[in-house]
């Protein structure tokens, strides 16, 4: 398919071509730069929601029920489950699709599980790239879900306009959540499973901590659910679009999304530059053996693959 006939058919909606495009993002292919020329100029609309939090909290769960909160609306919404280490889905949202079976038909909802392999600068480049795609097709709510604490979620959360943060009793989440800086960067806190055993626990140990940490412009609210029964979804959509009005009214959404874009951009071209040193120390094999000689330090050496680079 060529790019021209690609981009037409994401801008119409056709779920192939959505698909297809996808897939380019994933694989890194040569005409991404011509699929993303073509397609950026009518990106922005979209409202972007990362949902992310640890395996078995019930992220899928809940984001079926944010797909029917945005259906009964008729919002067209997408929903992107991001596996940041594999090129294989089974630890993604819908490596098993199973929960989400209910919206596999309605052409408002489009569902893709994606893998980062070959795209430059990894989830970091790919999750925005792909949201994007969404983004022009017309999805007008896209949530953005990956799996574990770590970097990857702190990317997804600087991806998105809206980090939820999914926890659940029993899995002692919320210090591994304090230690990987994703206090930080959520907006909204769901205690999922609340009508397990440990909830108000869970929910009393995440406020403290919040309480401690730096004053922000926005509280992030602590919020309860239990998914599976269909409880606290209306409660949590709620606090979604209270979010985007804040950050809209204040006119942080605009400033965030500036810097998103700018971040992007460093480190696209600084994962370009990466590769053209790596090209560059792989043409100069002496280099390695000046290295390994010690006639040569690496403080030295990244400046000389720097210059070359620079070229």
């Amino acid at each position: 398919m060529e790019v021209d006939e690609l981009v037409r058919g994401v801008l119409a909606r056709e779920r192939r071509s959505v698909a297809r495009a996808i897939s380019a993002v994933e694989d890194g292919d040569a005409d991404l730069e011509s699929l993303s020329a073509g397609l950026y100029p009518r990106t922005g609309a979209a409202v972007t929601i990362g949902l992310t939090g640890a395996p078995g909290v019930g992220k899928s769960t809940l984001a079926a029920g944010l797909v029917g909160a945005a259906r009964t609306r008729d919002l067209p919404v997408a929903v992107l489950a991001v596996d940041p280490t594999s090129p294989y889905t089974g630890g993604a949202l819908l490596g098993d699709r199973v929960r989400m079976q209910e919206h596999a038909t309605d052409p408002g909802v489009f569902i893709r599980s994606m893998a980062t392999r070959g795209h430059l600068g990894g989830m970091a480049l790919a999750a925005p790239e792909a949201v994007r795609i969404l983004d022009a097709a017309g999805y007008e709510r896209v949530v953005v879900e990956t799996v574990g604490v770590g970097q990857a979620e702190v990317d997804v959360a600087a991806a998105t306009d809206t980090a939820v943060v999914v926890l659940a009793p029993g899995l002692g989440d919320a210090v591994q959540m304090a230690k990987a800086g994703i206090l930080e960067v959520a907006d909204i806190f769901v205690v999922n499973k609340a009508d397990r055993d440990g909830a108000p626990e869970v929910v009393r140990e995440l406020r403290q901590m919040l309480h401690l940490g730096a004053a922000r412009d926005w509280d992030p609210p602590v919020l309860t659910a239990s998914a599976s029964q269909g409880e606290g979804i209306e409660e949590l959509w709620e606090a979604i679009e209270s979010h985007r009005d804040h950050l809209a009214a204040s006119g942080a959404l605009a400033a965030k999304r500036r810097s998103r874009l700018i971040r992007e951009v460093e480190s696209l071209a600084a994962e370009r530059f990466r590769l053209r040193a790596a090209e560059a120390l792989r043409a100069d094999p002496q280099l390695a053996d000046e290295l390994e000689a010690r006639r040569l330090d690496p403080y030295r050496a990244a400046a000389m693959l720097a210059s070359r680079a620079a070229e």
